[in-house]
C-alpha cells in the first residue's frame, strides 16, 4: 500500500468513527471467516459496523478524537464494532456472541466518550435497552402523577367538606337567630 492509499484509508477510518455512540475493540484470533461473517451479519442487522483494522492506520485515524483514548489497545488482531445508536445493543450482541464463540475477546470499549473495561461492556449488555428504560421512567412518572392527582383530589374534597360544614353552620345559626 503506497502513501496515498494509506492516507485515503486513514481518512475513511476517521470518517467512519465520527459521531459514534459506542466502539468496542475485539480480538478475533481463533475465529474463522464464517464465524466473523456471522457476527458481522448480526451486527449489520442492527446497523452496527464491524471492521478488521490495521492498528497503525487506526492509531493515525484516531488522532484528535475520543478514540485516541484506546491507542494502547490497537495491538494484535483487532476488529472494531461501531454503533451510532444504542450502546446497550452493541454490548448485548457481542456478549451473546462470546457465549457461543469464546474465542472472541472483548479488549476494551468506548461508550459515549468513556473508556469501558470488558467487564463493564458485559455489564452494559445486561441493562434494558434505551427504549425500555424510557418506558420505565414514563411509567414511573405516570404512576407518580396519578398518585399526586388522587392526593390532591382527596385534599380538595376535604377542603370542600370543611367549607360545606361551615356554610351549614352559618345557615343554622342564622335560622336560629332569625326565629
Amino acid at each position: 500500500m503506497n502513501r496515498k492509499e494509506k492516507e485515503q484509508v486513514v481518512s475513511d477510518l476517521g470518517e467512519r468513527v465520527k459521531g459514534f455512540q459506542a466502539v468496542v475493540l475485539t480480538n478475533y484470533r481463533g475465529l474463522n471467516v464464517q464465524q466473523i461473517n456471522h457476527l458481522r451479519q448480526r451486527l449489520r442487522e442492527e446497523k452496527i459496523s464491524y471492521h478488521v483494522v490495521k492498528n497503525t492506520l487506526m492509531k493515525l485515524a484516531s488522532k484528535g478524537t475520543d478514540l485516541e483514548k484506546l491507542d494502547n489497545y490497537f495491538e494484535g488482531p483487532t476488529a472494531m464494532a461501531i454503533s451510532y445508536g444504542d450502546p446497550v445493543l452493541l454490548a448485548r450482541i457481542l456478549s451473546e456472541f462470546v457465549k457461543t464463540q469464546p474465542s472472541l475477546e472483548i479488549k476494551i470499549g468506548l461508550i459515549q466518550g468513556k473508556v469501558a473495561s470488558p467487564e463493564e461492556v458485559k455489564a452494559l449488555a445486561s441493562m434494558p435497552s434505551r427504549e425500555a428504560l424510557l418506558g420505565q421512567i414514563l411509567g414511573g412518572i405516570q404512576g407518580t402523577a396519578s398518585q399526586l392527582g388522587a392526593v390532591l383530589y382527596m385534599a380538595l374534597q376535604q377542603v370542600l367538606g370543611i367549607l360545606q360544614a361551615r356554610v351549614d353552620q352559618l345557615a343554622n345559626s342564622s335560622v336560629e337567630s332569625g326565629t
